[in-house]
């Protein structure tokens, strides 16, 4: 384990022949991660990090282990080997209603077409299941219904002793890519560039078995879905690779607002223009989004947009966020954000309003009355359009992270303990707010001397 301490930003290099990148200089006076420790455990690439408590997370990657670490020192507290292949998925699990001591439980699925249960407590391997027929991409815990399911070329449904329950014929062969739960007993299947609606239906008494029903499919996107998640408890949304956002009613599955024109937010620009920033097709992808009361936050190709629910507009958008594809972003408070990139850094942006314009005088006087100053007005009318139409809201660049040499895949936050990113680079970097260390060193020392009795022999 190493412990360094970072400055601020870099110029990212090549990037005067690039279209222009916002940066930051070495004064990042509101980035708090200023202090960072590197976690070295993994061979291979981390793709995946997960919550387990309010000090603790686990990783696991392409080298097919799982390690769980205390997100407060860096320090490892188990490693889980199982898997001989990469792992695909990680989720926490609800503990076991028949076991007394509640541990904490995570199911992981891996290439080599196993699910694994893990006590993260003990890192004990509670069951393994090896009856897969292709490998599984995600998981989902319906802990309503005391089940959870999982979605690979097919979509099954086990209960918390991992006993199949039933599931469904074969999908498709690129698979389920993604999973999530609406209600009456519903998950949403993202397959390919369909979307499936499943009914769960529970054993009743005049049938003791589980079923998995096929409702309906939803055919709106143009390529293949890339992220789906719940917004809000009337809304869920998704993003295909052509940069298609669609935003979904949660009950009828009718389409509630469309955006596909991510490039180019700002209707008066020349749209021709704005397409040949684009560089190649997959620079639209939505990847990732998260979301607050008001907005989606989405994560398109290399940049970052902001796009209200209620206006159904996007309010703000940064077109080169970063050097690569945004991976993942997530929402922070005090109208924070942040984003990880296939180009290694890690950005820290803050949501802000613009300053809107003063209002044009109305003309007055002799020539007004005769109709002599309609010119004017006439030739006011696109700045009029200009102002109404451009954002509202502006994402400033306020923290660079700078530590990883290779693609980060995630991140989690921690509100006491600082930032978790794991990265292609096999390496776990949590940033520490530097202001926070140095109190909580300086209060140790302080107990420490005051332990010995040093403290009052200086006085």
């Amino acid at each position: 384990m190493l412990r360094w301490l970072i400055g601020g930003g870099r110029e990212p290099q090549g990037l005067a022949e690039k279209s222009p990148l916002q940066t930051i200089g070495e004064e990042q006076t509101q980035n708090p991660y200023t202090e960072l420790l590197v976690l070295k455990a993994h061979h291979d690439i981390v793709r995946f990090l997960v919550r387990l408590d309010e000090y603790r997370f686990a990783s696991a990657g392409d080298d097919g282990i799982v390690v769980v670490w205390n997100a407060q020192t860096g320090e490892k507290l188990l490693e889980l080997n199982g898997h001989t292949q990469k792992i695909t998925a990680l989720i926490t699990f609800p503990s076991l209603e028949a076991c007394e001591e509640k541990n904490q439980l995570i199911l992981t699925a891996s290439a080599d077409r196993t699910v694994i249960l893990w006590d993260c407590d003990t890192g004990r391997q509670v069951q393994k299941v090896s009856c897969f027929q292709s490998t599984v991409k995600c998981l989902i815990v319906l802990q309503r219904l005391d089940v959870w399911l999982s979605g690979g070329n097919d979509l099954c449904v086990w209960n918390q002793k991992l006993d199949l329950l039933c599931k469904t014929s074969h999908l498709s062969d690129t698979g389920i890519s993604a999973l999530i739960e609406i209600p009456k007993n519903c998950v949403v299947a993202a397959v390919g560039k369909e979307l499936i609606i499943f009914q769960l239906v529970a054993p009743t008494e005049e049938s003791l078995e589980w079923d998995i029903l096929e409702i309906k499919r939803l055919l709106d996107h143009q390529d293949h879905i890339l992220s789906l998640v719940n917004v809000n408890d009337v809304s869920f949304v998704t993003g295909s690779h052509v940069g298609e956002m669609i935003i979904w009613d949660i009950l009828d599955w009718t389409v509630q607002a469309c955006e596909c024109n991510f490039w180019d937010p700002s209707p008066q620009l020349d749209t021709q223009q704005e397409i040949k920033l684009c560089q190649k097709p997959n620079d639209i992808s939505i990847h990732h989004f998260t979301w607050d009361e008001e907005n989606v936050f989405a994560a398109v190709g290399r940049g970052l947009y902001v796009y209200n629910l209620q206006m159904k507009r996007v309010i703000a958008c940064q077109k080169s966020a970063h050097d690569s594809n945004v991976l993942h972003i997530a929402k922070l408070p005090n109208r924070q954000l942040i984003s990880c990139s296939e180009d290694g850094s890690v950005r820290i942006w803050e949501l802000r309003e613009k300053q809107q314009l003063a209002a044009e005088p109305v003309p007055t006087g002799f020539f007004n009355m005769w109709g002599f100053g309609r010119v004017n007005k006439q030739a006011s009318q696109p700045v009029k359009k200009q102002q109404e139409n451009a954002p509202p809201c502006s994402l400033e660049l306020i923290g660079d992270l700078i530590g990883h040499s290779s693609s980060v895949e995630m991140f989690l936050y921690f509100e006491d303990h600082g930032l978790v990113t794991c990265s292609a680079d096999h390496l776990i970097i949590l940033w520490k707010n530097g202001e926070r260390e140095s109190g909580l060193r300086s209060l140790k020392l302080f107990q420490k001397l005051e332990e010995d009795g040093d403290l009052y022999l200086a006085v």
